[in-house]
């Protein structure tokens, strides 16, 4: 409004091309609104952005998208907006005896069996290439930072025959790495069962997603198995 005003035209103009009362205009150019409202304006829509984004993620991973993309805040800035504008994860989480706090499964586990003791225990075990891959993401500290790595291997060959790296722990980095798997092995993978830990990176819908497209079967663990 001041800007136009400054180029000549009037306020009263301004005010009923677009709208508005200038009663209004006049109590804000008295009492503008602080500084520290606008940036925690701007924190909120980079938290927004981020979670429009990849609404998998908690607080914690919002707030390091937040600051890669120019708005850095301490997590409990972030965790206060986040619950104002109730901004959650779209996995629910329910506190574990241990501490712990799992996310929900999106498949079943297939790689579990009951030994003759009634014990549930795990078997990695196949019989042939693209029966059983096993994908999980570790973090690396580089010079230049924080880097992380998701990567996927054949239990059959031993071998990784998918990997991503990137700066952000994102749904993306194991969509890529199941991407370059699947094209390397040609593309015929489907039947594949794909076993992974329940971090929101393989819960997510882009995840899901690119297992159903590629015909791949989604295997889920238990927390600390």
């Amino acid at each position: 409004m001041r800007e136009l005003a400054a180029d000549g035209i009037p306020v009263a103009v301004s005010c009923r091309v677009l709208k508005l009362s200038r009663q209004p205009y006049y109590r804000w150019l008295a009492t503008p609104v602080p500084e520290a409202e606008v940036t925690e304006a701007y924190r909120a829509n980079a938290l927004f952005d981020a979670h429009q984004d990849d609404p998998e993620f908690g607080y914690r991973y919002l707030a390091d998208e937040a600051d890669a993309a120019g708005q850095p805040m301490a997590v409990r800035t972030a965790w206060r907006l986040c619950s104002d504008n109730a901004w959650f994860s779209v996995f629910g989480k329910v506190p574990a005896k241990n501490g712990k706090r799992p996310g929900p499964p999106v498949h079943d586990d297939l790689c579990v069996v009951i030994d003759a003791d009634g014990q549930a225990r795990h078997e990695f075990h196949a019989t042939a290439v693209n029966e059983l891959w096993l994908t999980d993401i570790t973090e690396h500290w580089t010079d230049e930072g924080k880097l992380y790595m998701c990567a996927i291997k054949d239990v059959y060959s031993s071998r990784i025959v998918g990997y991503s790296i990137g700066p952000r722990m994102k749904a993306r980095l194991a969509v890529d790495a199941l991407e370059m798997a699947v094209i390397r092995r040609g593309g015929d993978v489907a039947g594949c069962v794909t076993h992974s830990d329940r971090g929101s990176q393989f819960r997510s819908k882009k995840f899901t997603r690119a297992l159903s497209r590629h015909g791949l079967v989604g295997s889920m663990g238990r927390v600390g198995a």
